[in-house]
């Protein structure tokens, strides 16, 4: 799971506890003034936190991160980083991580800490 959705669906999963909700709630701001609110992205982030347990909607999610580029964002990414951040801050925040960092969709592990830093650009001609 790629790292912005694995902070995703790690923030809807702690979603309730005031930090968290501050920033869950400016990147999916984020995302609404970069792709639209009725955008495919912003629509996947929704259907999640209808069904937080639903892998289909955490393919889905994963899926529009790609189709967006949303990992290409160094705004994004740095509220990403700070989203992450405050939940590794809570009490069991790690472990919710770590647990969200298992894709089972694919059975694909990713294993380490997620650190977000922005793609940079090769010098043009």
């Amino acid at each position: 799971m790629d790292p912005i959705t694995t902070v995703i669906v790690a923030a809807v999963n702690t979603l309730g506890k005031g930090v968290i909700e501050d920033g869950y709630n400016a990147l999916k701001n984020a995302f609404k003034k970069k792709f639209g609110e009725k955008s495919d992205l912003i629509n996947a982030v929704d259907g999640l936190e209808k069904k937080p347990d639903s892998e289909g909607r955490k393919a889905t999610l994963q899926e529009e991160v790609e189709i967006a580029k949303v990992n290409d964002d160094p705004e994004i990414l740095q509220l990403a980083q700070y989203l992450l951040d405050k939940i590794k801050e809570q009490p069991g925040g790690q472990e919710i991580i770590k647990q969200t960092q298992t894709n089972t969709v694919s059975g694909v592990n990713v294993g380490g800490n997620f650190e977000f830093k922005p793609v940079q650009e090769g010098k043009k001609s």
